[in-house]
């Protein structure tokens, strides 16, 4: 049996994705709760796994040429475990590449897009004292739309987001695009991504991902001390 792959995790949705790699891929796995809003991201133990101070990140003792291995960034972490197994890589060379793009239009657009969406249309109102700056919500609101736009149109001649398989680029997707209603989104003009949302969120390794410490997902907007930690602190 193989030896479990340490996850250090937190659940949202950068968490959501490696939890559910890890889930789709049937790889054993031993959780380690990382509490953003707490700063344990800032733990000297955990910065000499993940030195940029963010999660996810996971050790596998079982590395290449079995030796132990740490990997932060999860589109980095999801692309590994994709060669690691054999799986939702795509099946030919070009399809690799397919998933590789998406994979990265997730990390350098939607994630940071909907990530900056999230904080000025909920978070930043909500801050003591309040920063609501209706050009940083109208900016990002935007881009987020422009994004997902792309996303249906590529969706309405594709079942998945690479191709006609399933892959790490849904996987990687799926966790941002689920919150679009947080992101001051609309579904009633993309038909495809509103069938590709529901398609993926029907998958059981997916729902059992996304589940994971559930319990222990916050409302930033009336934690003053999470705010500090996250938007605050330097360094």
């Amino acid at each position: 049996m193989a030896a479990e792959i340490d996850l250090y995790y937190w659940p949202t949705p950068n968490g959501w994705k490696i939890s559910i790699a890890l889930e789709e891929m049937a790889l054993p796995y031993k959780l380690h709760l990382i509490n953003i809003g707490a700063g344990d991201q800032f733990a000297p133990d955990f910065l000499k796994i993940a030195p940029n101070n963010r999660m996810p990140a996971i050790v596998d003792p079982e590395g290449p040429d079995g030796a132990p291995i740490s990997l932060f960034e999860s589109g980095a972490i999801l692309q590994y475990l994709a060669r690691k197994t054999g799986q939702f890589g795509g099946p030919t060379e070009r399809d690799r590449i397919a998933v590789d793009q998406w994979l990265m239009w997730q990390m350098g657009g939607v994630g940071p897009m909907a990530g900056q969406a999230h904080h000025f249309l909920k978070y930043a109102p909500a801050m003591d004292p309040p920063n609501d700056l209706p050009y940083a919500k109208d900016r990002y609101r935007n881009e987020v739309a422009r994004l997902y736009g792309v996303l249906d149109r590529q969706l309405a001649d594709n079942a998945f987001v690479a191709g006609d398989f399933y892959s790490i680029a849904d996987m990687a997707i799926w966790p941002w695009a689920i919150l679009w209603e947080g992101q001051q989104q609309s579904l009633d003009d993309k038909p495809n991504l509103a069938r590709w949302l529901d398609e993926v969120g029907a998958r059981p390794a997916v729902q059992k991902g996304k589940a994971l410490a559930a319990e222990k997902r916050a409302n930033l907007e009336d934690d003053r001390k999470a705010q500090d930690v996250l938007f605050k602190r330097k360094g």
